[in-house]
């Protein structure tokens, strides 16, 4: 394994201090839950046994993952959030030589864990002209007999655009004729505007769902994620992969996690009604902007726009100004190997007073950073 750090980690708000960044518009997921807002669970944690809990992870809370499914909890192997059963999937199914087909730009885990083992990626680059559509055929022509899986995201990270259902079946028609597995880091996915589609791991035993707590609910600091799938022979494979890396989850952190998902709707309920509210202010900024332009997003809580004229455009002297004159922080497309005119802005994280102001000042920065 050859780590190297990401930039989206090296530049991340939480290593800059967030008490640095007065508008922060670059964080991917909700806003962070406050603990008193779960209800009291003093009468649960003050008899929580803080032993070694079960290595596959907390029974109810698997249940209650795959609820509404045709999956069992047997089907789920909680891991301490999405990224680490990322890095579980890629160690367990790549060695050095192998081949994977991965759509870009992408969250940098998905592209960096196989890069640091070795493999070979095949990249499907989302084009904007083309409205960061999957380009089905291309994905096709790529896959070989040495791809080992095929690795999506959806709704997708940083663009949100989504797949429809017919989308998803033709994908999982390639693996399964391919041989391969059909990898979906779908943590997004119960923000999908249009309404959700099945969990990936419904379409067959050869794909694998990935999400987590982290985005759709604010809940980052608990660490909570699970890898799905039908195929057990494969999630013994996690399970062991799981067992070597840290053995099993925090009960703490999984007992939390199931007291939260007990009351699921309620809060989705609420955070869906100030996600809307907030894309429409984004929606609405949008509208006037002269400098920018957008694929709107059809999921999610982040939009990746691009400056119109970026030659026109002193583009560091934009996100110096952007951080350091208007207190503003956005993530640029470097995070996403991307060239620095497309900025992801998240519009989950900040409260509306926040992300308005954050708007207005990405507009005050693009305004002063144009050569004349």
């Amino acid at each position: 394994m050859q780590y190297k750090r990401m930039p989206i980690e090296i530049e991340s708000p939480e290593q800059m201090g967030y008490d640095s960044i007065r508008n922060n518009l670059s964080e991917s997921s909700y806003t962070d839950a406050l603990f008193k807002d779960m209800g009291d669970l003093t009468p649960v944690l003050k008899d929580l046994v803080l032993c070694y809990g079960s290595h596959a992870g907390h029974e109810g809370l698997r249940d209650l993952v795959v609820k509404d499914s045709t999956l069992t909890r047997e089907d789920v192997l909680l891991t301490i959030g999405a990224a680490a059963g990322l890095f579980i999937i890629a160690t367990s199914l790549l060695r050095e030589g192998d081949e994977l087909v991965v759509v870009r730009p992408n969250y940098a885990t998905n592209l960096e864990t196989p890069r640091a083992i070795g493999a070979k990626l095949h990249y499907i680059d989302l084009s904007f002209e083309e409205g960061f559509a999957l380009d089905l055929q291309a994905l096709e022509k790529a896959v070989t007999t040495r791809t080992k899986y095929i690795s999506v995201t959806y709704p997708h990270n940083p663009t949100g655009a989504c797949l429809s259902h017919e989308d998803m079946q033709a994908l999982v028609a390639i693996a399964k004729a391919r041989h391969t597995y059909l990898l979906v880091d779908e943590t997004y996915r119960d923000m999908t505007f249009g309404g959700p589609l099945s969990l990936a791991a419904e379409y067959g035993d050869h794909v694998i769902s990935v999400s987590s707590l982290s985005k759709t609910y604010g809940l980052p600091g608990l660490r909570m994620g699970w890898i799905i799938c039908g195929d057990h022979q494969l999630m013994e494979t996690f399970l062991a992969a799981k067992e070597q890396i840290h053995i099993c989850g925090s009960p703490l952190d999984e007992e939390v996690a199931f007291r939260y998902m007990q009351h699921k709707e309620t809060h989705f309920q609420r955070i869906t009604r100030d996600i809307r509210a907030k894309f429409g202010l984004v929606k609405t900024w949008m509208q006037l902007q002269d400098d920018l332009e957008w694929v709107e997003p059809r999921g999610g809580c982040v939009c990746f726009p691009r400056m119109k004229r970026p030659e026109q455009t002193d583009i560091d002297l934009f996100y110096k100004l952007l951080l350091e004159k208007y207190g503003t922080y956005t993530g640029p497309g470097h995070w996403f190997e991307m060239p620095r005119h497309y900025l992801r802005i998240g519009f989950g994280w900040p409260d509306a007073g926040q992300l308005e102001e954050g708007l207005k000042c990405i507009t005050e920065s693009m305004r002063a950073s144009t050569r004349s």
